[in-house]
């Protein structure tokens, strides 16, 4: 045998005792693998059962490369994020898909939207909650909610109501959080004194939930919200566009009522 014959030879031989080596491990490791698996299926299953209230009655959970399936229903939206939750933070798990399917008591869109608006018109009453705005849409229980928050705190009260609500199936959040700014924030407090120190607009500070919204991004204001009067409206932008250090204003205020007429 040459040596060019010999070499390939054993090029040959090394590459299938590669290949035997490597499905000996593979075959060494599924078993291990299955172990590992069956390990997180339990600790999840055991969690989901212990969990108060059994509201986790009817999931069902699957493990596969440590990844989990959560299948099965409950009853309210926020279940379906917390048994997600639970199976997170299980030892060893390397992802969670969600598969759960809220079955709680379907709600017509019309009605379940007022209730939605109803709750979030008093989300962080007090002083801040001027500083956020919410506004939200339902289709088939599907709730998208979109809007601006200063903190981020007002925006997960928001979503912890929604998920809360019975009716609700999913949640599409599309709320943003203003960016950091001591320059922002002068603007806001500078653009809340001039609204609502006006003897005509002064009132709508005392109904949290009729509070002009004054959204700030860098120096940029948008009012939201509703007022009674076109002149309520005009006020509000006027002294918003006096404030000192606004580059502009957007009045997106709306006109609940103005001598008969309705919406602008």
């Amino acid at each position: 045998m040459t040596f060019a014959a010999k070499k390939s030879f054993l090029k040959t031989a090394g590459s299938l005792l590669a290949v035997g080596l490597l499905g000996a491990t593979l075959a060494a490791q599924t078993p291990a693998a299955a172990r590992y698996d069956n390990q997180i299926q339990t600790s999840v299953t055991q969690k989901l059962a212990k969990a108060k209230k059994s509201q986790f009655r009817d999931v069902k959970s699957t493990v596969e490369d440590g990844i989990v399936t959560l299948t099965g229903t409950v009853d309210l939206y926020q279940r379906k994020l917390d048994a997600a939750k639970l199976a997170r933070k299980t030892a060893s798990v390397q992802g969670v898909r969600n598969l759960i399917t809220v079955a709680g008591p379907n709600v017509p869109d019309e009605q379940l939207e007022q209730k939605l608006a109803t709750k979030l018109r008093y989300v962080r009453v007090g002083y801040d909650n001027m500083f956020d705005y919410f506004a939200l849409g339902v289709k088939d229980g599907v709730v998208t909610v979109e809007g601006q928050d200063r903190t981020g705190v007002g925006r997960d009260e928001a979503l912890s109501d929604i998920a809360n609500m019975p009716g609700v199936k999913d949640v599409v959040s599309n709320i943003s959080v203003e960016p950091t700014s001591i320059f922002d924030d002068g603007i806001r407090v500078r653009t809340a004194r001039a609204i609502y120190r006006d003897p005509v607009l002064s009132k709508y500070a005392a109904d949290p939930a009729r509070s002009i919204r004054i959204i700030v991004a860098n120096g940029h204001v948008t009012l939201y919200g509703s007022v009674d009067s076109t002149m309520d409206k005009q006020v509000a932008g006027i002294r918003a566009n006096q404030v000192f250090g606004a580059f502009s204003v957007d009045n997106k205020l709306v006109v609940e009522k103005d001598s008969g007429q309705s919406g602008m």
